[in-house]
């Protein structure tokens, strides 16, 4: 196997990597495990995009011709990197911000699918990671009564006078990431 084969199915690249052509300005730290780690990240965003839900690592080794080995180790990396959030599994992806592979109290419809975030903040993020407009239903975390709110364009509407508090100081989120 070349370099950037390792991990592919067979030691070759699949048509799901474009070539590189002409001068290009590159990172030398760059290494193809890296580009292999950034691709398998894309694709689980396209994934949860069209599915509702983060692949695991299964689908995300066929669907990529990586060997499940390859695809865990790439799910371990882009943890590491804080690019994700893996559960206590080590595999199943808990957090990709601003969506959640795990039902919250604020769950976004748009595009015709469901999707949860993890808090207040990532509901507005996946509307507009989406490009789309969106429902919400969620519940204030200090009364646990429900709220609908409607992203449409620019704009959010439905809870006149609601406000989405932080209850750490952003510095402090990757201690406890669920917490936050």
């Amino acid at each position: 196997m070349g370099p950037g084969s390792a991990g592919r199915k067979g030691g070759h690249r699949t048509g799901h990597a474009r070539p590189r052509e002409g001068i290009l300005l590159m990172d030398s730290s760059t290494t193809a495990a890296d580009e292999l780690n950034w691709a398998v990240r894309a694709f689980i965003y396209a994934y949860i995009a069209a599915n509702g839900r983060p692949p695991s690592v299964a689908e995300a080794a066929s669907a990529l011709d990586l060997t499940e080995e390859a695809a865990r180790h790439a799910y371990a990396w882009l943890h590491e990197h804080h690019a994700l959030f893996l559960a206590a599994d080590g595999q199943s992806i808990r957090m990709a911000h601003p969506f959640s592979g795990v039902p919250t109290d604020f769950r976004v419809v748009a595009n015709g699918r469901a999707y949860w975030a993890n808090c207040a903040w990532d509901m507005l993020g996946i509307p507009a990671a989406l490009h789309v407009d969106a429902r919400i239903e969620a519940s204030y975390a200090d009364t646990r009564a429900p709220v609908s709110l409607t992203v449409a364009g620019d704009a959010v509407r439905g809870a006149p006078g609601a406000v989405i508090a932080f209850r750490q100081p952003f510095a402090h989120w990757y201690d406890d990431l669920i917490f936050t």
